[in-house]
Formats: structure tokens, C-alpha cells, sequence
């Protein structure tokens, strides 16, 4: 089960926050932050896509809630158009069930990047491997126990000049 593994990986790293574990679903940006009595923009959802190089695996992209991946932007980052994994593939290159995927205990093929929209919070809510979990972690938190590679600037929507 993929939430016991990201439990596992998140402990073995030191952390000892608690996994938030919900009886209704938290699969949807909407339904995670009713879950966890948050807005929107703070839940840290994870976007999977089909890797733009040679490598294998896939790209995954934590952003703000509220934001929506830029073509041109994630273009100038990763040097192709952003395409999402087929929903057949999701599971197997990020290691978790749709609805569940977050940057936690992921194959070492998946690159993890974290985007500027997320650096307004003090505090977001990923998912924890599965469409009933989530985790609150300060953004320190979330960019040392998701092994991100670096910060991008892929999304737009979240700024107030837009």
C-alpha cells in the first residue's frame, strides 16, 4: 500500500509529524482542502508528466493549488511541452495510485521539482500516497524529505498580477 510506504520513507528521514488519513476522498485539489480544513491554493498537488529527455521515469511537479502549469513555461524549463502521464502509467513511474501521487517515496527515475507558487505558505498540504491522505509540512520540510531537485517557475494563476 502506497501510504504505508510514503509513511515509512517520511519516518526513515527523521520526520515524526502524523499522516492525515480521511474516510471520504481527498483526490481532487477541492475535496483535499475540505479534507483538511484548508484552502485550496495551500494544497500542494502533484503533477506527473511524461519525462521530456531520454531519461526514463517522469517528471513531477508540486505546485500550489490554485496554480495551472504554463506550456511555454514548462517549455523554457524542461526544454519540451509538458505532457501528463497516461493514467496506465502513472502508478508505475511515480510509484502511487492517481489521486495519491505526491513527491514522497517515489522510484529514483522521478525527478521532483517544486514550483515558486508554493514559497507564498508557510505551510501546504501534499498528498502521503493515496486519494485519502495528506501531510502538513512547513516548505523547509517539504523541499528536504521530497529530495526536490530545485525550485521552478512553471505555473501561472497564483500571482496577483495575473
Amino acid at each position: 500500500m502506497s501510504i504505508d510506504t510514503v509513511r515509512a520513507d517520511l519516518l526513515a528521514q527523521g520526520w515524526t509529524g502524523t499522516i492525515l488519513e480521511f474516510a471520504e476522498s481527498s483526490a481532487t485539489v477541492e475535496l483535499a482542502a475540505q479534507q483538511a480544513g484548508t484552502e485550496p491554493a495551500r494544497i500542494a498537488k502533484t503533477l506527473a508528466f511524461a519525462s521530456t529527455t531520454d531519461e526514463p521515469g517522469a517528471i513531477l511537479v508540486v505546485a500550489a493549488g490554485d496554480a495551472k502549469v504554463n506550456g511555454g513555461m514548462f517549455k523554457r524549463e524542461f526544454r519540451a511541452k509538458p505532457s501528463m502521464l497516461k493514467f496506465d502509467d502513472v502508478e508505475r513511474l511515480t510509484g502511487h495510485p492517481v489521486g495519491g501521487v505526491c513527491p514522497f517515496a517515489n522510484p529514483d527515475e522521478a525527478r521532483v521539482y517544486l514550483d515558486a507558487s508554493l514559497r507564498r505558505f508557510e505551510t501546504v498540504f501534499p498528498a502521503a500516497g493515496s486519494a485519502h491522505s495528506a501531510v502538513e509540512l512547513t516548505i523547509a520540510e517539504l523541499e528536504e524529505l521530497s529530495d526536490a531537485l530545485g525550485w521552478v517557475d512553471v505555473c501561472t494563476g497564483w500571482r496577483d498580477e495575473e
